[in-house]
């Protein structure tokens, strides 16, 4: 594989405060997504807040959007939960902004923080505290878990049928947005899989196929570099 056959995957990143000699605020974002990518075949464009979505929305050939803090409430038309601790309000308006910019056939690979985002962008809901509605907190504290996938989504076609992961979250998708099919599922009925039916490749995963070795995981990030290789034959051929 040569270089110019990498496709371009923008990935957002977020902000932290610091003390001391670092500064008051960093650009964060774990390693793991930029590996993950690289491994699979495609190139990084780390895009922090601040960044003028219009401007960089033509170069990508994919969006990851990673793992990270919660959602408020008020995205969706709900007061925000006590136990909630909040995204970094720049990220979240950068992603709104991505999300303008991009052409519909982009494809989107969405984790955790990332699946939930896809969900309200298109219009849905969110549990906000997860132990409210099973009675416990088992999807948080990087839990091993295994999925139930619909077979004959995408999804399902790309992992044939099974994934495991790393769970670290206490929201999830409560209301699917119209558009968006629920795929996969915890054994307790919690969502842990989404997909557009009107957009040729967008899929969110609650659960960190970053942070697995499970074979799914090769599968999933090779089937979205494939799909943005596509994309990007397409996009440079116009």
């Amino acid at each position: 594989m040569t270089e110019s056959d990498r496709p371009i995957i923008g990935i957002t990143m977020t902000t932290m405060t610091g003390e001391g000699e670092w500064g008051p605020v960093r650009y964060h974002l774990r390693r793991d997504y930029v590996d993950r990518i690289r491994e699979a075949g495609g190139a990084t464009v780390l895009i922090p807040p601040g960044t003028d979505a219009a401007a960089i929305a033509p170069i990508l050939d994919g969006w990851l959007i990673p793992g990270g803090d919660d959602l408020p409430g008020e995205l969706f038309g709900e007061p925000t939960h006590p136990e909630a601790g909040l995204e970094n309000p720049d990220r979240i308006r950068l992603e709104q902004e991505i999300y303008q910019a991009i052409p519909p056939e982009l494809p989107i690979l969405g984790i955790c923080y990332g699946c939930q985002i896809l969900n309200v962008f298109e219009g849905g809901t969110l549990h906000q505290h997860l132990p409210d509605v099973l009675g416990d907190d088992r999807h948080r504290g990087d839990a091993w878990q295994e999925y139930q996938i619909e077979p004959e989504s995408r999804l399902g076609r790309i992992v044939e049928g099974r994934a495991a992961g790393k769970s670290w979250h206490h929201q999830a998708v409560a209301r699917p947005a119209p558009g968006l099919r629920v795929v996969a599922r915890h054994p307790d009925g919690t969502i842990e899989g989404l997909e557009s039916e009107g957009r040729p490749w967008m899929i969110g995963v609650q659960w960190h196929p970053e942070r697995s070795d499970d074979p799914a995981t090769a599968k999933l990030f090779a089937a979205f570099i494939q799909a943005a290789r596509e994309h990007r034959r397409r996009r440079t051929r116009q």
